[in-house]
């Protein structure tokens, strides 16, 4: 599996949800005093490290991927990260306090804020071995993570076709994958030592579905787990699995809600999310102890959350149609030029433009344009499916198809994304 075909977003929201209004919650931790004055320092210009260690700054027609950094957080989720720079507080009241707004706002028993999604599917699956084996165990089950589970309950059931190149993160913890392919399969599958069910939402393949993957599970008492990471949005996304039946999901919190980076989302059923969090950090001898986000970041996700909700489907789709059709209107001219506008089904569902051209007509390939971009000036980077047979996040790509991603263009880089793909197609027409 193309290791970009991983989970994405957009414009800055109109209606601000400013720092204070995040952290004012009625919560006595997530309230704050006065902040002290600014240094001299502080009030000027900042340093720009990118330019002092001689980083070169890319325009991201690409996606919300991580070797990209992800996206933008807006400007009201960056004010809430920088609110919260200024203030210690207790890790795990700020997790706990965090924890339960979230759960309130996405409709779900529990919540927590992870490392990212690949975190959060490493303490979903503790959180499993955990909750299965502590009767027998105890509470050293914890301590034996990862080394200690192999003779203990450790199977988790998965579509062969629901294998991929995030399967670590379930193995950090010392279980080992049944594969399945059909549905007499994974009746058959389930064994006292079975702990987990687990799907992978935006899976290409596999004969079984999400509902009857949970009902299953759930006849034979298993918890079942979803890796949701880039299926932001649609919004609504964010409870329509655990309302589904999935006992836990697991989002990216740097893709389509915008947060930071190295945050991400694992919802679902309140003892389980209590389980991982006993598996996170700060808790030493635990598995999650080097997934350390810190209170910065747990804020930003807070409030990128609640910037998210403050969006709607309809203004953001037509927002990214617009900018799709600008970086088309200026290629369209073209000779034998033809652009398209797509929305791939569940990972990364927002409008991208797929160019495609002739290329005895036009003598460059697309991946030949995709890197005169790249060592351009501005930096672009295009959609890593650009000039590939290897579709990426449900993208119906070839080798003959440029593939702009348009979702995490700043203000005006659509305009520059569209004159350089015209440049660099015009230099190689035929005469």
């Amino acid at each position: 599996m193309n290791t970009f075909s991983r989970r994405a977003f957009l414009q800055t929201t109109r209606r601000a949800v400013t720092a204070g209004g995040v952290l004012g919650l009625g919560h006595p931790l997530l309230s704050f005093a006065a902040e002290p004055a600014p240094s001299p320092a502080e009030a000027g210009v900042a340093v720009d490290y990118y330019d002092k260690l001689g980083v070169t700054k890319i325009i991201n027609a690409a996606g919300t991927y991580t070797a990209l950094t992800a996206s933008i957080m807006p400007p009201e989720v960056r004010r809430a990260v920088d609110r919260a720079a200024l203030h210690p507080v207790r890790l795990k009241d700020l997790e706990t306090a965090a924890g339960e707004y979230l759960a309130k706002r996405l409709q779900c028993e529990g919540a927590l804020v992870s490392a990212g999604a690949a975190s959060a599917l490493t303490l979903g699956m503790a959180a499993c071995v955990t909750v299965a084996n502590r009767p027998q165990v105890g509470e050293s089950i914890m301590d034996q993570i990862p080394t200690g589970v192999e003779p203990l309950k450790n199977e988790v059931i998965v579509q062969h076709a629901h294998r991929y190149e995030y399967d670590h993160a379930l193995l950090n913890c010392g279980i080992r994958f049944v594969e399945v392919q059909t549905m007499s399969d994974y009746q058959a599958a389930f064994t006292p030592k079975t702990v987990m069910a687990h799907f992978f939402n935006a899976a290409e393949g596999g004969e079984i579905s999400r509902e009857e993957w949970i009902r299953v599970a759930h006849e034979h008492q298993v918890p079942c787990m979803n890796d949701a990471a880039a299926d932001v949005p649609p919004i609504s996304n964010l409870w329509n699995y655990t309302r589904m039946g999935f006992d836990l999901v697991c989002f990216s919190g740097g893709k389509g809600m915008r947060g930071p980076q190295n945050a991400g989302l694992l919802l679902g059923r309140k003892d389980l999310i209590a389980a991982a969090t006993e598996n996170n950090s700060p808790n030493s001898a635990r598995v999650g102890r080097g997934m350390k986000v810190a209170k910065e970041q747990i804020v930003g996700m807070v409030a990128a959350v609640d910037w998210f909700l403050s969006q709607t489907d309809e203004g953001m789709e037509k927002e990214f149609r617009r900018r799709a059709d600008t970086i088309a209107d200026a290629v369209k001219g073209l000779p034998s030029v033809q652009c398209q506008v797509f929305v791939p089904p569940v990972a990364n569902n927002v409008p991208h433009l797929l160019i495609r051209y002739d290329q005895q007509r036009i003598k460059i390939a697309p991946r030949a344009v995709a890197e005169e971009l790249r060592s351009g000036t501005p930096s672009i980077e295009l959609n890593p499916a650009t000039g590939t047979n290897h579709a990426s996040a449900g993208l119906p790509t070839d080798a003959n198809t440029i593939v702009v991603g348009v979702w995490m263009l700043q203000e005006g880089e659509d305009k520059i994304v569209g004159e350089r793909l015209r440049s660099a197609l015009s230099k190689a027409l035929q005469a």
